[in-house]
Order: C-alpha cells, then structure tokens, then sequence
C-alpha cells in the first residue's frame, strides 16, 4: 500500500472516531492505527532474520525466483522469495541486487525509489554444452584445401 493511502486512512480514523465517539473515538482510532503499524515492523523484522541467517546473495533456485518476480515488488517483498538477502551491486536511487544459485544461475534486480522496475535472469554457461561443443570441434573432418 502506498504511505500516502495509508497515512490519509490514519488521519480518516481518527476524523471519524471524534465525530462519532468523541474522545473516546480518537483513543480507540490511534490504538488501531498504532496496532496497525507494530504488525507492520513485526513483519520486517520477521523478514529481516529469517534473510539475515542465510548466506549473502545465494537462493535456492534462480529460475524459480526470477519467474515468482513482478513490477511494483519492494525489496520485503522480494526477501521472502529469496530467504537471503541479496548482493548490493549499486546504491539509490537505482539500488541493483544479485542473488546466485548452486548452478551459478545469478538473478538481477534493479529497484528504483524502493520499487521493483526490472529484473533479468543470467544462465551459466553448462559445462555438458561446452564439452560437447568442444567435441564436436575436434571431431569435425579438416576440410580439403583449407
């Protein structure tokens, strides 16, 4: 949600527990406005350790992540997807991120203003196709004349 809405439905809860309630109502709409923002750190605290007790940069599967990603993600909501936080390639405005898999699989992201703009997944190179390639090369028949 954007902090824009969420401040203008503070303020809406507060507008409309004194014209109901009075005192009362304002007491009862800063108590929920209050129990609204602890749920949100308790949240990013939750993230936060669970991430911050895996390896820098490393995910389970890159190719999983990279398809679980959309436009718009902020960096909490990416964290849960990964388990880790990520490799800081860059810093703000365009913050630049890189998680890396078992199979060197490596996914890029770029967040701008603390949102997600684009993204994009880098194979490694296969070991099989390179050997195979190699092979196929030293096999191959020299070419009369050349």
């Amino acid at each position: 949600m954007d902090k824009r809405v969420g401040w203008a439905l503070a303020v809406l809860a507060v507008f409309v527990g004194w014209w109901q309630w009075g005192g009362y109502g304002v007491v009862l709409a800063l108590t929920v406005v209050v129990f609204w923002l602890l749920l949100q750190f308790y949240r990013a605290l939750r993230v936060m350790q669970a991430a911050g007790a895996a390896p820098v940069g490393h995910v389970a599967n890159a190719v999983m992540l990279h398809a679980r990603l959309n436009t718009g993600m902020t960096l909490l909501e990416i964290l849960p997807h990964t388990r880790s936080l990520g490799q800081k390639l860059s810093d703000p405005p365009n913050e630049a991120f890189a998680w890396t898999d078992a199979n060197g699989d490596r996914v890029e992201v770029t967040l701008v203003h603390g949102r997600l703009t684009q993204w994009q997944l880098i194979r490694a190179a296969a070991p099989e196709a390179e050997a195979a390639a190699g092979a196929d090369a030293a096999q191959a028949p020299a070419q009369p004349g050349a």
